[in-house]
This record gives structure tokens, sequence and C-alpha cells, in this order.
């Protein structure tokens, strides 16, 4: 039965915009979109030089997917220890809960990414911003902290700064300095499109979880390219709900929600969709090209339970009575570990 009451998709980039300086975001939240209850996401853009300002988390982690353009991420930790990064399309960086960060869009063009958090409750209008803190507290407190006078805390930006336009760093400028050893992969940095992927008839998929990205202790995300006519098989994931952008391509969703309730609704770039923990589901290209899919889960490890491993896991007898049907009929039956994409 097909539920018209419920929704498992949102139109992320069709909707309103907040604009700054050099930046605009696009979010979504519970609030905005219901079903998505353990996660949220935001689409972000900064021109070459906008930031977005320092700020920092207090109830969910960051996740974050380049799309576009190159990023400069700061990062304190607790314990005084501090990082800079660059990111390039495909890269992925991840920050924990209350780490004070910033990000900064760096390059020749803007720089789209999306950031996904691991509460559905988050909200990036509700942060805690660094321009917020200082004008919030009294003059002779921010003062003291930064060590300048009352009168010179008074010149400083009034409020919360959110998006803000610095010169675009370079390395003729001297902003963006030349570094002796470029590493691969850093403590906030994996590069997901440089993963080799896992190859089917159909498409590809990579994954990183906290194996392979350790700091990512709460979160794990995942890329799906689907060929025409191909979908991801029906699968779902027992400890973590499942949040998707779409990048490229149309796509057809179904979420089983038991007692013959499935919900179903088509995607195009820029919409979202949500798969609530523990709910079956699939992933269908319903386009003429390569379907591109971003997942976000809000658990360290990727756990998924496909039906062609289950019911390759099961005698045919088991699948006989189940379906109540013959032998030749169960012998038809995809049964393989580990197709994830079909044809």
């Amino acid at each position: 039965m097909q539920d018209s009451n419920l929704c498992f998709k949102y139109s992320l980039e069709k909707a309103v915009p907040r604009t700054g300086q050099g930046g605009t975001t696009r979010g979504a939240s519970v609030k905005e979109f219901p079903a998505s209850i353990g996660i949220a996401g935001v689409s972000m853009r900064l021109m070459p030089g906008a930031i977005r300002e320092l700020h920092w988390h207090a109830n969910a982690a960051e996740w974050a997917y380049v799309v576009k353009g190159q990023v400069r991420t700061t990062v304190i930790h607790p314990d005084g220890s501090s990082y800079i990064d660059i990111f390039n399309p495909g890269d992925v960086w991840y920050f924990p809960k209350g780490y004070g960060h910033a990000l900064q869009g760096i390059g020749t063009e803007e720089c789209h990414f999306i950031l996904i958090f691991d509460n559905g409750n988050f909200s990036e209008d509700h942060t805690f911003s660094i321009t917020d803190f200082v004008s919030s507290v009294p003059k002779e407190v921010a003062a003291k902290n930064l060590n300048i006078s009352t009168e010179e805390v008074e010149q400083l930006f009034q409020g919360e700064t959110y998006f803000a336009q610095c010169e675009p760093p370079t390395f003729q400028n001297h902003l963006l300095p030349r570094r002796s050893e470029e590493a691969l992969k850093s403590m906030h940095r994996y590069p997901l499109l440089a993963q080799q992927p896992k190859m089917f008839a159909g498409g590809l998929q990579r994954v990183v979880t906290r194996t392979e990205f350790p700091i990512s202790q709460t979160m794990a995300g995942s890329v799906l390219e689907i060929q025409p006519g191909c979908m991801r098989e029906m699968h779902w994931h027992p400890g973590a709900d499942e949040w998707q952008y779409f990048l490229e391509g149309t796509a057809e969703m179904g979420v089983f929600l038991a007692q013959s309730t499935i919900v179903i609704d088509q995607y195009e770039a820029g919409d979202i969709g949500y798969a609530p923990m523990g709910a079956g589901h699939y992933i269908k290209n319903t386009g003429s090209s390569v379907l591109k899919v971003l997942v976000g889960f809000n658990n360290g490890d990727y756990e998924s339970i496909d039906l062609s491993s289950w019911i390759g896991a099961n005698p045919l007898d088991i699948l006989e009575g189940n379906f109540h049907t013959s032998k030749a009929m169960v012998e038809k039956f995809t049964n393989k570990d580990n197709i994830v994409i079909i044809e």
C-alpha cells in the first residue's frame, strides 16, 4: 500500500537560501523535513575568499562532502591542537561535536559542499559563532579576553557575521602558504573520490567509515553511481538512518515501513531523501544518464543487509515454503552475496 501522507523527499536546492557576504546556505532539519528525524543537512556555497565564520555546533558532529571548487578549513581541538586543511571535489571532512572550526572558499570559482549532521534537530541558524559570542558578553569581558580596550571592542562587528568576505588567499599574496609535503589524507580530511570503488555490473560504490577515517566516529558516508536501468537493490541498515543528496540524474526511491506500507517518491539533482533506521528501501535510476547519490549515515560503521545476501543465506526449501512457490522458481532468485547494484 502506497502511503501518500508520508514523504521521504525534500527539494533542498529549491528552498529559499540564507545569503550573506560571499555565501549562501540552504538547510533542512526535522523542522523543514519531518521524516528526517536522525540527520540534518545543509547545502552551502562560498565565493573565493568568503568564510563561514569561526563557529561550533553544540549538538551535532559535522560530516561534509565537497561537490565543486576548493575549501580551506581550520579546526581547534579541546587539547589546544589545531589543523588547517585544503579540500577538493570528492573530499570529505569531519569535525566532532563542539569543535570550533571555520570554512573558506579558495581558488578561482565558487565552491559548493554538502554538510551532514548526526542530529535531526540540528539547525545551521542556531550554531555558536565567534562574533555573536564576543559581542554578547560585557565589553570589559571581551576586552580582557582579546587584549584590547573597550573602545576597540566597540569597533568590532556587533552581532553574528555568519558569512564574511576576506581577501582570497593565494600563493602570490602569501595567504596560502606552500607545504613541503602534501599528504593524501589527514586527521580531518579523507579523499573519498580517490578511493578505489567497489565495482558492480550496474554501477559502483565508494564507502568511508571510521575504519578508513578514524576521526569520524559517529558518521559514515558513501557515493553511489548507478547506471541507467539499474538500481541499488532492496536493503536496510540495522544501525543507522540514511540521508541522501542526489548529485546528478533522476531516481525513484521506495521506503518500506512494514504492514504493506511503502512510500515511493521521484527525485532529481538537488533533492534529498531519507530512509529511517531499519526501513527497507531501494534507489532506482529512472533517467538516461548515470545517477550519482551522496549518502550519509549517523553511525561511524557501515552496515547493510541486502536482499540478495539474505536470500543466498537461506536453504531453498525455506524459500519455497516462505514464498509458497516451487524449487524451480526460487532457484531463479538472485542469491549471490554483495550484489548491491543490479541491472
